[in-house]
């Protein structure tokens, strides 16, 4: 661990690439596919759990009072993110395929990440409450915010259908779980108070979503006709998306006079987009479609949110230095 520290290799992206190789190795075949999707859905089911019982009620109660933080982080995520996902439709097919514009559209419409989101803010020196209570909101909103765009977007313009009952079965599966994790939220607090336990069933879900993506992929055989051409441009593309974003909610912030704390929280939770929730709805969502094709821009979208962010952060957090050496206690940094 401490040499993937060194090296600055990522190793959850280094256990998703595992899951993608074991699939292509060794694909799940037969009655094996039917017990691999039992699994998938236990899996999630308990992760937002887990995110239910994580989430402090009085917190986020006591967070909203900052709307105008939330309203602009919620904006970012589903209104200018679904917007520059339908203008890349010019993309097509020139640049990027059909079912890779459509995970190109789909990481527009999922909401933002919470862990990561937190902690580059941590790191920034910025608004740390107003994070957590922005990314947890995001999450939220999004079980109900994701499908419905899916379907407004994507049944007219990716040309994917999606039907009621796959927004149905995203609530019985996400929302049902999250809100008994609320409910149960005083006897689980042994599970949070273990940090390695937490982060296995964080991580072993989003492995068992990405190996089953894949593997249907490889028995399907669609990776045969995707060529390296393509791959490079859908990587520049996400690059690109994420530049955009960046720029756009750094922006926004000052024109919204935000302070430097709030603009950082506006700056990460608004630019970010949740591989842990937006793999299994795509797996629900994308039933019958190339789900490994689909979620394939979300990840490699993932793994460069997270080098860039991560920079980003320090960069913040270098400049914050000065400014609070300079400042005399309790005072107001400037903008």
């Amino acid at each position: 661990m401490q040499l993937l520290a060194k090296l600055r290799i990522d190793s959850f992206m280094l256990g998703i690439l595992a899951a993608v190789a074991l699939a292509a190795l060794l694909p799940a075949r037969g009655e094996a596919v039917e017990v691999l999707n039992w699994a998938t859905k236990i899996a999630i089911a308990v992760l937002f759990l887990l995110y239910g019982a994580r989430l402090e009620p009085r917190e986020a109660l006591a967070g909203l009072r900052h709307w105008r933080l939330h309203s602009g982080v919620l904006a970012a995520t589903f209104v200018i993110f679904p917007l520059l996902g339908l203008a890349l439709r010019v993309l097509v097919p020139s640049v990027l395929t059909p079912d890779l514009y459509t995970g190109v559209l789909f990481l527009c419409l999922v909401p933002s990440t919470v862990q990561s989101s937190i902690a580059f803010t941590s790191m920034a020196r910025g608004n740390v409450a107003g994070a957590v209570v922005s990314a947890s909101l995001s999450n939220l909103i999004g079980v109900f915010a994701t499908p419905l765009l899916v379907m407004a977007c994507m049944n007219t313009t990716a040309g994917v259908h999606v039907s009621p009952s796959a927004v149905l079965a995203i609530v019985v599966q996400l929302l049902l779980p999250f809100l008994a994790g609320q409910l149960l939220r005083p006897r689980l607090g042994w599970v949070l108070g273990h940090p390695a336990a937490t982060k296995t069933v964080d991580r072993g879900s989003v492995y068992l979503v990405v190996y089953a993506a894949f593997s249907a992929g490889v028995t399907a055989g669609i990776w045969h006709d995707l060529p390296a051409r393509v791959l490079a441009s859908t990587v520049l593309v996400c690059a690109a998306l994420l530049a955009t974003v960046l720029a756009l909610t750094s922006l926004g912030g000052r024109l919204l006079g935000f302070s430097r704390a709030d603009r950082i929280v506006l700056t990460f939770c608004g630019s970010k987009k949740s591989l842990a929730t937006g793999l299994p709805m795509a797996s629900v969502l994308f039933a019958g479609h190339p789900v490994g094709l689909i979620v394939l821009p979300l990840m490699i979208f993932h793994q460069i949110q997270l080098f860039t962010c991560a920079a980003l952060a320090q960069r913040y957090a270098r400049r914050a230095d000065p400014v609070e050496a300079e400042l005399p206690s309790g005072a107001v940094e400037p903008v």
